[in-house]
């Protein structure tokens, strides 16, 4: 009987102190600071960015429930590569890999974003990845191979993507139609490490970024196809307001209005 007790006590000792742990678990998770300079620092130059990081950003938008944490880090970095702001990347790619994203998941978003931001801006992203991979002890062995069994192709949606491209800019450049069937289309977008899904969050984090909105139209139907919600494309726009500003955001708003509308039931 004592040793029963005793069990049940040890039990409860250890249910509370994972429910403690989670409860801590979730605190910490809500924390994101905005910048990886101090909030004194910060505040030493400008009290009142301080404040409006700490209110706006850390309080209320990393807490909104509209993208996962998961998904709003993977927005932020595909922004901060896009618009090669490697300064802050350092931090995010931490809150990334602190929030569930996993190092060959941070891996494949630079080798894509290679393609939509340019090289350049990929080996900046590189520079600083690699520090952190260093420092949290990632090998090779957990990142993407670099020719994997790809993911099957949708013929016909290929089909259409081709002859879309072939009569846009076919006769302007055989070269970026080339190109864009393979690598791009034929084999990135088939690479198994990136969910499809994720793979067309970060395009349409990154067009909305760098002000592409010509582009945001195809590659937001294509991550709604790819199961993005309309939900979680509007909080797209709101995270854009903050790292890539609000001109970039409002520039952003109507086409994502336009996708969104096109695609509601009342339209089909």
């Amino acid at each position: 009987m004592k040793g029963v007790i005793t069990a049940a006590a040890l039990s409860l000792v250890l249910c509370d102190f994972a429910t403690a742990n989670e409860i801590k678990g979730e605190a910490i998770m809500k924390q994101i600071e905005p910048s990886a300079l101090p909030e004194a620092d910060i505040r030493s130059v400008s009290p009142a960015l301080a404040r409006f990081g700490h209110e706006a950003m850390t309080d209320d938008l990393w807490n909104r429930s509209a993208l996962s944490q998961r998904d709003r880090s993977i927005v932020t970095i595909a922004m901060l590569i896009a618009r090669n702001q490697s300064g802050e990347l350092k931090h995010y790619i931490e809150v990334a890999l602190n929030s569930g994203v996993t190092p060959a998941e941070v891996s494949e978003i630079i080798t894509h974003l290679a393609f939509y931001s340019g090289w350049p801006n990929a080996m900046s992203a590189v520079r600083v990845t690699k520090a952190i991979f260093e420092n949290r002890g990632v090998t090779l062995d957990a990142l993407p191979p670099v020719d994997p069994s790809l993911l099957p192709l949708n013929q016909e949606a290929e089909k259409r993507r081709a002859e879309t491209v072939e009569k846009n800019v076919g006769s302007v450049s055989p070269g970026l139609v080339k190109f864009t069937a393979d690598p791009l289309f034929l084999d990135l977008w088939q690479r198994p490490a990136l969910k499809p899904r994720d793979r067309s969050l970060i395009t349409v984090s990154a067009l909305i970024a760098s002000g592409q909105s010509v582009q945001i139209g195809y590659h937001l139907n294509r991550a709604m196809d790819n199961g993005l919600s309309a939900e979680e494309a509007g909080e797209i726009v709101t995270q854009a307001a903050f790292y890539s500003g609000w001109p970039a955001a409002f520039t952003a708003a109507p086409v994502v209005g336009e996708v969104l509308r096109n695609r509601s039931p009342a339209k089909t």
